[in-house]
């Protein structure tokens, strides 16, 4: 779903360093990449707007503001490569093109007991869990649909009133083909009622069939998310927290086969710094274990969230673990939130589970 204008090679004709980001992140105008994935879609909505439309107040965020998309992940950068590509993204909601701004106060949490010794025994559990799987194979022509709730928190400034914020925690809705080049997206408040098409000519990097083609050994998929990430990340962000935000990108709004996503899960704890976490909480409230990793330019910690006994994938956050210098984030802060409430093979592009083609 990638929508980048420039030319890229059929998924048959990369090389191993091409398949797991798409190159053409680097045209991207600079700071794109370090936005939110659930706010990417706010600016892209600022930057179709009309010129006769009210001007909204820009968000401000303090210096340095590593997000936790270090990387764009596979449908933030399709959404920002339409815009950049001068492609359209066109939905049929009467409010298409307005955006709701955070105006709740900040979400915020018990910060849950980090276990550096816990995290290799737990992802190896979490690997086995996902390599036995018994979630149906999808075949040409279907799509994976992904249900959601998420939320985010950022600082903002307006004229006098400065504060941290979150946004309201609000739907999500994808619709992907498997290889890419067809979707759809609705997200509530953002898109319109109808939502936007995710419609490209290039796959994205989440994309299922370009999933199914990386190694399933660990090592050799560790290497690879190196060396992708390497050349991508901005270079205020640490390899290993790149690499980590990498594979949870590629993990959570995305559809991976059960022999990669075991792979995936494996290379994870071959990261330095990674832990387990004795309690985490996704954004409809419901408790697990987690796998996280904290990034030290930032002190805010990623974690991935895990049902406690079928370590089901339930979520993501991501929480303020140390206060650093110029943050406006408090210890404790939850700056992204998501829960995963439905994740689905269905017939035709926009078609909900258990609703006939």
């Amino acid at each position: 779903m990638n929508a980048s204008p420039s030319h890229q090679p059929h998924p048959a004709e990369w090389t191993e360093t091409q398949g797991l980001l798409p190159s053409a992140e680097r045209d991207l105008p600079a700071g794109r990449h370090q936005l939110h994935k659930e706010q990417m879609m706010a600016r892209i909505h600022e930057d179709l707007r009309t010129a006769t439309a009210t001007p909204v107040a820009p968000v401000k965020r303090p210096n340095p503001f590593l997000r936790r998309t270090v990387l764009l992940p596979a449908m933030a950068f399709t959404l920002a490569g339409a815009v950049v590509g001068g492609l359209a993204l066109t939905g049929g909601g009467a409010d298409h093109g307005k955006t709701a701004l955070a105006t709740g106060p900040a979400l915020t949490t018990q910060v849950g007991t980090a276990d550096a010794t816990g995290a290799p025994e737990l992802l190896d559990r979490i690997s086995l869990a996902a390599a036995d799987t018994s979630v149906p194979t999808p075949h040409q022509g279907q799509y994976v649909y992904i249900a959601s709730k998420v939320a985010s928190t950022y600082y903002r400034e307006d004229g006098d009133d400065s504060k941290v914020v979150s946004d309201k925690l609000h739907s999500r809705q994808v619709w992907s083909s498997l290889d890419g080049k067809d979707g759809w997206l609705i997200e509530a408040g953002q898109t319109g009622d109808n939502g936007i098409t995710l419609a490209s000519k290039v796959p994205s990097a989440g994309a299922y069939d370009t999933l199914a083609e990386l190694p399933t050994d660990p090592d050799a998929l560790l290497r690879r998310i190196y060396r992708e990430s390497d050349a991508h990340r901005d270079a205020e962000v640490p390899r290993d927290q790149a690499a980590f935000v990498a594979i949870g990108d590629l993990l959570t709004e995305s559809y991976p086969p059960a022999k990669v996503g075991a792979a995936l899960y494996k290379a994870a704890a071959k990261i330095p710094g990674v832990v387990a976490v004795d309690d985490a909480t996704d954004a409809t409230g419901r408790h697990g274990i987690a796998i996280a990793r904290e990034n030290p330019a930032d002190g805010e910690r990623t974690e991935w969230i895990f049902d406690k006994k079928s370590l089901r994938f339930l979520g993501e956050r991501t929480v303020v673990v140390k206060k650093v210098t110029d943050s406006q984030f408090k210890v404790g802060t939850v700056t992204f939130t998501s829960a995963i409430t439905d994740r689905s093979i269905v017939d035709a592009n926009k078609q909900i589970p258990g609703q006939a083609s």
